[in-house]
């Protein structure tokens, strides 16, 4: 499968700009001939726009947004992954990321369950679930927002369900670039799995994004790998890495789960 990973600073506010960038965006990865496009954490919106702003531009999974972007799906062919301000039918307000398939239909939704500080805990409520594994292309996927990696039974979880790719849109900030350098690789090493990791890169207030977004191998190599500017970074995904990984150790056949309990 050939995916793009979409780096770009925040539109904060802009539901209707941010649309149009992504239309702009699936249109470039068609012509790439890229299959499912990710792009970075609350993306419709900003991230940095507090908890007023959330409650104004939040919408349900299945709103008009999302509406919009089955419609670009379609139209490029272009399957896509994205973050947004969900409103959820318990009225909450939820961090969210979901894909939506080149034929307009939602595979899966996830509210991110691992809130990191001030800004998550000022706007949203945690999810309570982990990510479902579903397919596309015949891949199987599972999701998870930023922080959520930085907790390795999150990736470990998904694997186990047969995860093949762990798809991560993200708003990772400075000081913490040893997330982007180091702590997806080895979150792809040891879960013998794909892991794509799709950063902002410039400011949103007094947050300045490390971009290095990337997408890591099942052999901790990174196929594709941005640096500190806005851009489309792609690369094919193929199941001959994940056997030659597994090939040389099987973590997840070799784990003993009994001495994983605690």
């Amino acid at each position: 499968m050939h995916i793009a990973l979409y780096q770009c600073p925040p539109l904060p506010l802009d539901i209707d700009a941010n649309l149009a960038r992504l239309r702009q965006q699936a249109a470039t990865a068609a012509r790439q001939g890229v299959q499912l496009l990710v792009c970075p954490e609350m993306f419709l919106t900003g991230y940095n726009i507090g908890r007023e702003a959330v409650q104004r531009l939040a919408q349900p999974a299945d709103g008009p947004a999302a509406a919009e972007v089955a419609r670009i799906a379609v139209h490029s062919g272009v399957a896509i992954a994205y973050g947004y301000p969900e409103r959820g039918a318990d009225g909450r307000l939820y961090n969210a990321a979901q894909v939506i398939d080149a034929q307009g239909q939602r595979l899966g939704n996830y509210r991110k369950t691992h809130l990191f500080g001030e800004l998550d805990h000022g706007m949203f409520s945690a999810g309570n679930a982990h990510s479902a594994v579903f397919e596309l292309h015949g891949w199987k996927l599972g999701l998870l927002i930023c922080y959520d990696v930085e907790f390795p039974e999150n990736v470990r979880h998904l694997a186990m369900e047969g995860a093949e790719l762990v798809v991560v849109p993200t708003a990772n900030m400075q000081p913490y670039d040893f997330v982007c350098e180091v702590t997806v690789r080895a979150r792809a090493f040891e879960n013998q799995c794909y892991l794509a990791y799709a950063n902002y890169c410039g400011a949103e207030g007094a947050i300045h994004y490390c971009g290095l977004s990337s997408l890591n191998g099942p052999d901790g190599h990174r196929p594709a790998l941005a640096g500190a500017g806005e851009g489309l970074i792609h690369a094919t995904l193929t199941r001959a890495a994940i056997a030659q990984a597994k090939g040389l150790n099987d973590y997840l056949a070799d784990r003993r789960e009994r001495l994983d309990r605690p």
